[in-house]
């Protein structure tokens, strides 16, 4: 018989959050809830009830919540989310301003950092004051080009304090990504750190931002954050000012925050932009306060003094996610640089040191320190970790034994999937219930999740697409430059109306979890029959020469034919005793419909700055159409390894 991987302990389950939560909501409304699978349903049932009270156990600070939660739920998009309230996201986050750790930074060139509550009040003070003195207001856009650093998350809390709009890019984007990005919403400030470190080296960004300025000419200032260099020199950039003489003429005083309607945009975030230029997707406080509370607060258990850390860069939604973790009462943890430094143990050196709680990474890292063979639970201590989170790609069943095996074996492993486009989940952890190998545990509250097969039709226990039927309040107040909501409407709800339509591929387990085979537009078609990518990826991945793989269906006679391409270990080649080792792993763990035709040695694999690997972009090079914009990738000069493949023209 089967068993789980993890169990929570009764206390655990008293304890937690969620449990608290249901008490609360059975006595107020009569919800009759018993377990998680009763709360998803009520959730889902009565989204008004059950949001009112997310607002109101997440004490949401602001007027509000009025008598109404919801106007128009069955329209999507056009629900109108707490339509008589109004708050501020920054004044939610930046309460009890204490001696308390608010933030703990570590970057990879040995530089620690850390503010209390109460020194970062003080800091966004200035920086708010400062914002308004360069004409920053309401509406008006604030672009941050930085790394995952304190001063990120002040300017951001300093800029929606006062109604303005945050938009953020990873400092390791080039000129035209940046362009590509904040070029099309027309920042009135942008701010940018000197520069920043990875693999041991410091990247300079100032000599990029002659040209960035010059491309966006709305921009009226450019802050210089230091981080690399005590000054840098910045005579060549117009409109440029230090960070300390933007804020001298303004020490700290008590905050002020601009209170306003739920819906009021507080992000503009990006499409990874690898099938054009990006899409501004706009997100609002209201949704994104309520949403993040709720998955901090249910889904994770967050409470207050716990040390929250996500592994991130500032052009990923995850660092947005991370830093809602302060309306908790939570220490954000910082971190700058390689996650493999000091050969993979860096991460887990900060996880001690500053008793982590929360130690949330991606799939693809897990991989890569599962195939370095490191065993943390033999070096490090972890304990404090109560949880393990993983996201930005499948987490393969084999990516939970080794959290088990070789991390922890007390401990929730939460794999979490969602999205830019909704800034949140779809299907996260839950701390009450069972974790078992391979499956996300749960649908979110207040998503109504389902699966449809190629009919339309709901279905369990089949793979098919995930959408969500019913409006949430994370939902996008719509793309930038779209005033009549086409380039909207058409991301996500041209196959299903008035349905979200999100472009995964999924499985609901018996268990109430998902299982996840991928992107359903990278989906494999041989001989008409659809095959996740993921099912290739777990197998192949499981040989130990192979350290990473991609796989795309070529077009070929009439019907499709799964190729795979492999980078394996140094000094390996592919030789037909290998190819024949990988075909025969695939054919008895899936079914021969999965074997790849061709199998391709390459020597990389093109990925987003956030770490996905790009199967679309690869499949558009294969078959000779154009890559729309190699900016948004990390290593663009990958793609040329796939061009033109004799292997692939027979």
């Amino acid at each position: 018989m089967t068993m789980p991987l993890w169990q929570p302990t009764p206390d655990q389950v008293a304890s937690a959050n969620l449990t608290r939560f249901m008490t609360e909501v059975n006595a107020r409304w009569g919800a009759a809830v018993s377990d998680y699978d009763g709360l998803w349903r009520w959730s889902n049932a009565s989204p008004d009830r059950f949001w009112t009270s997310m607002w109101e156990f997440g004490a949401i600070i602001g007027d509000g919540p009025g008598t109404v939660a919801v106007d128009d739920i069955k329209k999507m998009p056009g629900a109108q989310w707490f339509p008589q309230s109004r708050l501020n996201y920054a004044e939610n986050l930046l309460c009890g301003l204490d001696g308390r750790d608010a933030l703990v930074f570590w970057g990879e060139d040995k530089v620690t950092r850390r503010l209390s509550r109460k020194e970062l009040g003080q800091l966004v003070s200035s920086l708010q004051q400062a914002l308004k003195a360069a004409g920053v207001g309401v509406g008006d856009r604030v672009a941050g080009y930085m790394p995952n650093m304190p001063e990120t998350v002040a300017f951001m809390l300093a800029a929606s304090s006062l109604g303005a709009i945050w938009s953020s890019a990873s400092p390791d984007f080039g000129i035209q990504g940046v362009l590509d990005r904040f070029g099309q919403i027309e920042p009135k400030v942008l701010v940018s750190a000197d520069g920043y470190f990875y693999s041991g080296k410091a990247h300079p960004s100032t000599d990029k931002l002659p040209a960035i300025k010059a491309g966006m000419p709305s921009v009226q200032t450019v802050v210089v954050v230091p981080y690399t260099q005590d000054r840098a020199d910045i005579s060549a950039i117009p409109g440029a000012v230090h960070l300390a003489d933007f804020i001298a003429p303004f020490p700290a005083k008590e905050l002020e925050f601009v209170r306003l309607p739920f819906a009021h945009p507080l992000y503009i975030m990006f499409s990874s932009g690898t099938t054009g230029v990006p899409k501004c997707i706009v997100h609002s406080a209201g949704g994104t306060l309520i949403q993040h509370l709720k998955e901090h607060l249910l889904h994770s258990n967050c409470k207050p003094n716990d040390r929250v850390f996500y592994f991130t860069t500032c052009g990923w939604m995850m660092w947005n996610w991370l830093v809602s973790a302060l309306a908790c009462q939570a220490t954000l943890l910082l971190y700058d640089g390689n996650p493999s430094a000091k050969d993979g143990a860096i991460l887990f050196d900060f996880a001690d040191a500053e008793a982590m709680t929360f130690f949330g990474t991606s799939a693809k890292w897990i991989d890569a320190i599962s195939k370095m063979g490191l065993e943390p639970a033999k070096t490090h201590k972890l304990t404090s970790v109560r949880v393990v989170a993983s996201t930005g790609s499948v987490l393969a069943p084999e990516g939970f034994d080794y959290i088990y095996d070789k991390v922890k074996k007390d401990v929730q492993l939460a794999s979490i999937s969602g999205g830019t486009d909704i800034i949140s989940c779809f299907m996260l952890g839950n701390p009450t219930a069972a974790v078992w190998r391979g499956e996300i545990q749960a649908r979110g509250l207040g998503m109504k999740v389902e699966v449809f097969d190629d009919h339309g039709q709901p279905v369990e226990g089949t793979k098919g697409e995930l959408v969500c039927t019913s409006a949430f309040p994370s939902m996008p107040v719509g793309f930038w430059n779209d005033a009549d909501g086409a380039k909207y409407h058409a991301a996500y709800f041209d196959k299903y109306p008035n349905i979200w339509c999100h472009g995964d591929w999924v499985e609901l387990t018996p268990h109430g979890g998902i299982v996840v085979y991928g992107r359903s537009d990278a989906t494999l078609n041989p001989g008409g029959v659809r095959i996740g990518t993921a099912e290739i990826y777990r197998q192949v991945e499981q040989i130990d020469e192979v350290l990473e793989s991609l796989v795309i269906g070529q077009d070929w006679q009439a019907d499709v034919r799964v190729v795979l391409f492999v980078r394996l270990r140094p000094g390996i080649k592919l030789d037909p005793a290998l190819s024949d080792r990988i075909k025969k792993k695939i054919r008895d763990n899936t079914t021969p419909r999965h074997v790849p035709a061709k199998i391709v040695q390459v020597e990389d694999i093109p990925r987003t700055k956030s770490g996905k690997i790009v199967e679309l972009a690869v499949r558009d090079v294969v078959h000779g159409r154009p890559v729309k914009n190699k900016e948004a990738l990390a290593n663009p000069e990958a793609l040329d390894l796939y061009a033109g493949r004799e292997e692939l023209s027979e």
